[in-house]
């Protein structure tokens, strides 16, 4: 074991390269392939984690499981999933990203594999939350890997960049996934995705790279000559990474995030989890109908993650509560249009999904971690996305069971026929948003560090 662990390592520091043209060269070639890879390969891990809101009807339709089995199941994933972000978020600051990132998602599309060749739900929930634990190195291994290769004044651009992986992993699931469904039966859901993600493990690893100092180059701060301001510095050369860490839970600020990140991811999964099912069951779409109007939505999100970035940091000069708030009252508004918008309305339900992917993946962006990683020391980004991510993912899985049980617990029989009243689990969802919008607007005074 303690040579596996030694493998994930990060490398020693090699001498520092005298050739100043070729640390820029290694530098802008490093810094796009690390960009490229943690960004596509990121959404693909999201085709190894979101099958099953692929098949929730198909699955019901067919007696095969019921939507409080869907949500155990789904919460399963979840639970493992918050608090291995959390551990591994502590130690991925310590991990060769390069490894770490191509190997998770090589390991999550031999689970999907095995998922498709059985159907039995306990099987199902351990092998799920097996999934969800090893999916949990994705996101703070990732903003490590960004924080190893991008400066702090660069931070919002490139996370809102690096955030569009979330958009396209849906998207691809939701168009591509529905597609081969519909196509091939349920079991597609999980073969399509998990063949995909293990040939694409390869390119990934061939792109990523380590920390740039164990590749002879100085630190990214040092290259860009953006070293924050002078008592940030101090500390972060000062403190060891532990003890970095300790301070993460001595802020009052991040925790606020955590429980206003906990309450918007779960109108996020909610979507995501039932939205198809919703669609179907309220407004009479198609299984592909719905994955399309979801996959627009997500497909918004891209324009969304950049435009978040980008009015943060040059409009707001890097401060993420206004454009926040910004964008929460948007989210809430087409939320309410969502749910509210008649059956035979399908442009204007459309152009509401469009305006919620847009928004929802902005606030994602902030509250999901670069508001986190601004006002933390920077050493430690993979424990405070560890941390943030814990918060989240626990009210993405509590959301889970809630939402099982309130729609199971509407549905009707009629005709032989069973129909589910999403009424109650709606309020929760635009409920959570609110609750959210709340809690980061309590954070407006909160400033990076220049």
């Amino acid at each position: 074991m303690k040579n596996v662990l030694a493998f994930f390592l990060s490398g020693k520091d090699q001498p520092r390269i005298d050739d100043e043209n070729r640390v820029n060269r290694l530098f802008k070639k490093r810094r796009t392939s690390v960009m490229l890879a943690i960004t596509l390969g990121y959404a693909l891990y999201y085709t190894c984690r979101l099958p099953l809101s692929i098949v929730k009807k198909p699955l019901l339709d067919a007696g095969l499981l019921s939507a409080a089995d869907l949500g155990n199941i789904g919460s399963a994933f979840l639970y493992t999933y918050a608090f291995g972000k959390f551990f591994n978020g502590f130690i991925s600051d310590y991990l060769n990203m390069k490894k770490v990132l191509p190997a998770v998602l090589l390991f999550s599309a031999v689970i999907n594999l095995v998922m498709g060749q059985t159907l039995l739900i306990w099987f199902w929930i351990v092998l799920w939350g097996i999934n969800g634990w090893f999916q949990g190195f994705g996101s703070p291994g990732s903003v490590v890997s960004m924080s190893q290769w991008f400066s702090n004044n660069e931070r919002g651009r490139f996370y809102g960049v690096w955030s569009t992986a979330h958009s396209m992993g849906e998207g691809l699931t939701f168009l591509i996934t529905a597609a081969l469904v519909s196509a091939f039966g349920w079991r597609a859901v999980f073969f399509g995705p998990g063949l995909f993600c293990l040939f694409l493990s390869v390119p990934m690893y061939l792109a990523m790279a380590d920390r740039p100092q164990t590749l002879g180059l100085p630190s990214v701060a040092e290259w860009r000559k953006d070293h924050g301001d002078a008592g940030n510095e101090s500390r972060g050369t000062t403190l060891t990474i532990a003890q970095a860490q300790k301070q993460i839970f001595k802020m009052l600020p991040i925790w606020i995030l955590g429980l206003a990140s906990a309450t918007m991811y779960v109108t996020r999964y909610a979507i995501n989890s039932w939205g198809i099912l919703y669609l179907q069951e309220t407004k009479g779409y198609s299984l592909v109908e719905a994955g399309g109007i979801l996959g627009l939505n997500t497909i918004s999100g891209i324009a969304g993650c950049i435009a978040y970035g980008f009015i943060s940091d040059k409009l707001f000069a890097a401060r993420r509560p206004p454009a926040t708030l910004i964008f929460g009252i948007l989210e809430v508004v087409s939320l309410l249009i969502i749910f509210t918008a008649p059956a035979g309305k399908p442009m204007l339900l459309t152009a509401a999904f469009v305006l919620y992917g847009f928004t929802l993946s902005g606030i994602l962006a902030a509250l999901g971690g670069l508001f986190a990683t601004d006002i933390a020391p920077k050493k430690v980004a993979g424990a405070v996305m560890g941390f943030i991510g814990v918060f989240s993912y626990l009210g993405a899985a509590i959301q889970e069971q809630i939402s099982g049980y309130l729609i199971d617990h509407g549905a009707t029989l009629v005709d032989g026929v069973r129909h589910y009243d999403f009424t109650e689990a709606v309020y929760f969802w635009i409920g959570s948003s609110i609750v959210s919008l709340i809690l980061a607007t309590t954070l407006w005074k909160v400033k990076p560090a220049e």
